[in-house]
């Protein structure tokens, strides 16, 4: 182990010994679930480890809380998606559900996509949604926004790349 790794794994140390407790009743505070609450801080902290480390972090407890409502959001919306499949799958009956192995992998599918369609900005992202969730035209897509159609059509290209192949815009 070099100089440099083991000088973060004491920053890393110490930042958990000084503010693991804290976080942890915090968040337990905000989401009135312990075991959450303990599952939210440890991923902070692997967060903070996979982030680069402590590094030079002045107010700790204030960078620690910005990590963890970033959690807190992506834990809900993954739960939302989740609920909101789940309840699609009841509507079909168990006889028409997939396996729970195929349904897991259509979770994780839609997390991803959530993902994805949240870093994109607000018009392609509101593109994508009306043309595949809503079947809109390319027309009726600009219309809705105020936008070209060749915009539109920019929009979705660019959409479409990033959700199913993974590229940057």
């Amino acid at each position: 182990m070099s100089a440099a790794e083991s000088a973060m794994q004491q920053e890393v140390r110490a930042l958990y010994c000084d503010h693991h407790g804290w976080l942890q009743t915090w968040l337990r505070r905000k989401l009135g679930d312990s075991f959450a609450a303990a599952d939210l801080a440890q991923d902070t902290f692997v967060s903070v480890i996979t982030g680069g480390g402590p590094g030079d972090i002045r107010e700790p407890r204030p960078f620690l809380a910005t990590i963890a409502r970033r959690l807190m959001a992506h834990r809900h919306r993954r739960q939302v998606l989740e609920v909101s499949y789940l309840e699609a799958l009841a509507v079909i009956g168990p006889d028409m559900a997939p396996s729970p192995e195929v349904q897991l992998l259509a979770i994780e599918a839609l997390h991803q996509v959530d993902l994805v369609l949240d870093s994109l900005p607000p018009a392609v992202k509101e593109a994508f949604l009306l043309a595949h969730l809503e079947g809109l035209s390319y027309a009726e897509i600009a219309g809705r926004l105020g936008v070209s159609a060749s915009s539109v059509k920019q929009y979705l290209s660019r959409a479409n790349r990033q959700c199913f192949f993974g590229t940057p815009p």
